[in-house]
């Protein structure tokens, strides 16, 4: 892509970070077509397998119930994986094959496999209530966890670009394993429906009433909490170098390996004793999603650090204006220039403001691999895609940036006594003075107003002047 003249000069790349590779012709099964139509049809194809399958054993009606019943946390878990994405979010349809994966893929796998190893061992030692002890203990963790962890190999190997961290391997394994929870809940809540419609019984006392608050009430985030561990493993081999191959592949293994065995350990819970499955539940996987959880947030508040450390070499070189790592850096500031964009210009300059949030952060990311010695081949590329990207949008974002870091700005409170007196030389209403990045004042134009200098000045009627 040819440079414009009027673009800044690219900065100097961090010291062992990898230039432009060169021309490479992709092998057959790395074509746009056949990655793309591969996918679909074998998701669809698992997709009817499984809905057959499911309501065999539920019935029609059964089916019906459990499907109302089971789609009621799916909103809650995708919405909070999606509020971990948020500041470097991912593409939706990474997030559509995972949970269509787990839902279809993954689900369709656990029954085969799950309901074939439970006969053969039942089988083998003419003893049914071991089969089923043994296959709810060792079989089914290890099927399930290894069919949820096929989705984040898949998104790791062929959606490298879109894996780059322990965040998204944190997202695409907390949404395969909604989606296979999803199936795994119309199975269960169907199949108790179906034993309440032979014995008779309704209401609170009922099975379904039972098993819909013990798998979507106290724990809709099992599944999800067993394969954030494997999608961590993947996370941090993103996250090491092309150099160490080894590492690429045990953190993986040894993530699979935690997830099987919480899911072991949570799955042998009712065969501690009557009040073994609520013990397990208090003393130990409520504190290890408090831990996940926890990490969670730490991990998006490192992202937003990074991006403060990392953007202004763009300033220097003259890609982006001073106050941006300040307002791109800043949640509250994103959501105050997409609104501000938004308000003045429409809903689309609003999204406009979101991809150049979106791409600034990629490139910040990008940057600090890059400086950690961890880039990969193609970083050179890369940056330049990001910047070329971030310099198509910049008349439409810089105004409600600029805007935004003002209005979050922090307020600076200086000493109460002076030589002046309690209040300072100019009185009383000094006392607090609102603290403006470097390069965020405007040249023209009232406060409220973005005033960038190069870029088209907003309507003087700011919604979020205080």
């Amino acid at each position: 892509m040819a440079t414009s003249p009027a673009y800044p000069n690219y900065p100097a790349p961090p010291a062992g970070s990898a230039g432009a590779p060169g021309p490479r012709h992709p092998h057959w099964w790395q074509r746009r077509a056949i990655r793309a139509a591969a996918p679909v049809t074998l998701l669809a194809l698992s997709g009817l397998v499984i809905l057959a399958l499911v309501r065999q054993q539920t019935g029609t009606e059964g089916f019906l119930v459990g499907l109302g019943l089971a789609t009621l946390p799916v909103p809650l878990l995708v919405s909070a994986f999606r509020w971990l994405d948020r500041v470097a979010p991912g593409p939706w349809r990474n997030l559509l094959f995972a949970f269509a994966w787990g839902a279809c893929a993954a689900a369709l796998i656990a029954i085969v496999a799950n309901s074939f190893a439970t006969r053969w061992i039942a089988t083998a030692t003419a003893d049914p209530t071991s089969a089923d002890t043994l296959g709810a203990t060792v079989i089914a963790p290890i099927v399930e966890e290894s069919a949820k962890a096929a989705a984040v190999l898949l998104v790791f190997l062929f959606r490298r670009g879109d894996f780059t961290g322990v965040v998204d391997g944190f997202v695409i394994a907390g949404v395969t394993a909604t989606g296979f929870a999803f199936t795994e809940n119309i199975l269960y809540l169907g199949n108790a429906f179906g034993t309440d419609q032979l014995s008779g019984e309704s209401g609170l006392a009922s099975v379904t009433a039972a098993t819909f608050f013990v798998r979507v009430v106290m724990s809709p985030f099992a599944h999800p909490l067993f394969t954030v561990l494997t999608g961590i493993g993947f996370g941090i081999a993103a996250l090491s170098g092309e150099r160490h191959r080894v590492r690429r592949v045990l953190l993986p293994v040894a993530g699979l390996l935690l997830a099987m065995g919480l899911h072991a350990f949570w799955n042998g819970s009712a065969s501690f004793g009557e009040y073994g499955f609520f013990v397990v539940y208090a003393t130990f996987m409520l504190p290890v999603f408090g831990l996940l959880t926890w990490l969670a947030v730490w991990l998006r508040q490192r992202e937003l650090r990074l991006v403060r450390a990392e953007l202004p070499a763009y300033v220097a070189a003259g890609w982006l204006t001073a106050a941006e790592p300040f307002a791109l850096g800043s949640m509250r500031a994103r959501t105050v220039a997409r609104d501000y964009a938004a308000y003045h210009l429409g809903k689309p300059a609003g999204r406009g403001v979101v991809a150049y949030e979106t791409y600034a952060t990629s490139l910040a990311l990008l940057r600090h691999r890059a400086r950690r010695g961890r880039a990969r081949v193609d970083f050179a590329v890369r940056e330049r895609e990001l910047l070329d990207a971030l310099w198509e949008r910049r008349e439409l974002a810089r105004p409600a940036l600029a805007y935004a870091a003002r209005a979050t700005a922090p307020v600076v409170a200086p000493p109460p006594y002076s030589a002046y007196g309690a209040y300072g030389a100019y009185g009383p209403y000094t006392a607090y003075a609102s603290y403006a990045p470097h390069g965020t004042h405007s040249t023209h134009g009232t406060r409220g107003q973005p005033g960038t200098p190069g870029t088209p000045a907003y309507p003087s009627y700011n919604p979020y002047r205080t």
